[in-house]
């Protein structure tokens, strides 16, 4: 029996090119890298340009990652932006990156999940290749954080940067067993009781300004590990496969203990996590296309690996993927 799944046929990334340090930033507020790093396990993170946009990272993200995959725009059919720093209220900066990939036809919207974005996006996707209603889709985690960073907050400040990543995905026929390339399942969830735990304390409709990220810090954690650990076992349960069976777990990259936490709680090897928190920071959205997009430059990721990806972000909104790259 045949059946559509959606493969990743290619993946690309996009840095700032200012790279601000722990350094740095003691200069700024009360704090230190030591502090930094052994809280978070972040040393430095990308912070963007005057004047450079949310659409600006995804595009270039979005080159990148068509290129990988040998493909032009004219062959796609949808674009799918995770962001929650959009260049304007309104129009989606997924339009806007339709427009300046010269794409005159197909869809483009953006999906708001916060740091779960990419994850929601991906399976969006997913739905839509497999109920045969686009046969290529790109889908990129774009932000720029740091548009809504209050530079006095040290619990905040020193966690946040931008970067874009994106993937194309493509439909591709396979046997409908857990052995198939793509996407084999996708598991999402939310619970807004948590709001005011991660939240911006702005908005178009409450305050009419952009606002700042606002964060319990320890209630974050404490659920996070919880959270992320519950839909992964969904996946395993899905598709009969453990962690064991895992090449790659690829976690959205938010804190360097949830990240190391939720591995040994599921029992996956350290060596199999792909970590680039200590140089990127929690770039939301963009953090998991930008993991994936570093493992598969330098080689760890493979056609064939089975990979992990899980994410949690503001909300409460959590989620996990697996697939076989």
């Amino acid at each position: 029996m045949s059946f559509i799944r959606s493969v990743v046929l290619g993946c690309g990334s996009y840095l700032p090119e200012r790279a601000l340090t722990n350094a740095e930033l003691s200069t700024m507020v009360e704090t230190s890298d030591e502090w930094i790093v052994q809280r978070t396990g972040i040393r430095s993170r990308h912070i963007a340009a005057k004047g450079e946009l949310t659409s600006d990272l995804g595009t270039a993200a979005a080159v990148a990652a068509l290129a990988d995959a040998g493909l032009s725009i004219g062959s796609i059919d949808m674009i799918i932006v995770a962001t929650s720093t959009p260049d304007d209220t309104f129009p989606s900066t997924a339009v806007t990156v339709q427009k300046k990939l010269g794409m005159e036809h197909g869809a483009a919207f953006d999906l708001q999940a916060v740091c779960s974005g990419f994850v929601f996006a991906l399976a969006t996707a997913d739905a839509y290749i497999r109920a045969s209603q686009a046969k290529h889709v790109l889908v990129i985690g774009a932000e720029t954080f740091s548009r809504i960073l209050d530079w006095t907050d040290r619990t905040t400040c020193v966690l946040f940067g931008d970067g874009a990543g994106a993937v194309v995905l493509g439909a591709s026929v396979q046997d409908g067993t857990r052995e198939d390339r793509g996407v084999l399942t996708t598991h999402l969830r939310s619970d807004g009781r948590h709001r005011e735990k991660l939240y911006v304390d702005g908005g178009p409709s409450s305050t009419g300004t952009v606002g700042h990220v606002r964060m319990e810090g320890r209630e974050v954690f404490k659920h996070a590990v919880g959270m992320i650990t519950d839909v992964i076992e969904d996946a395993f349960s899905a598709t009969g496969y453990s962690a064991e069976d895992v090449d790659w777990f690829v976690p959205h990259q938010a804190n360097i203990r949830i990240i190391d936490g939720s591995a040994k709680k599921l029992g996956i090897a350290s060596e199999k996590v792909v970590r680039t928190v200590a140089d990127h920071g929690n770039t939301s959205a963009a953090s998991i296309p930008l993991a994936l997009s570093v493992a598969r430059e330098d080689g760890r990721i493979k056609r064939g690996d089975l990979v992990l990806l899980e994410a949690m972000g503001g909300g409460f909104t959590w989620g996990s993927a697996l697939l076989r790259w």
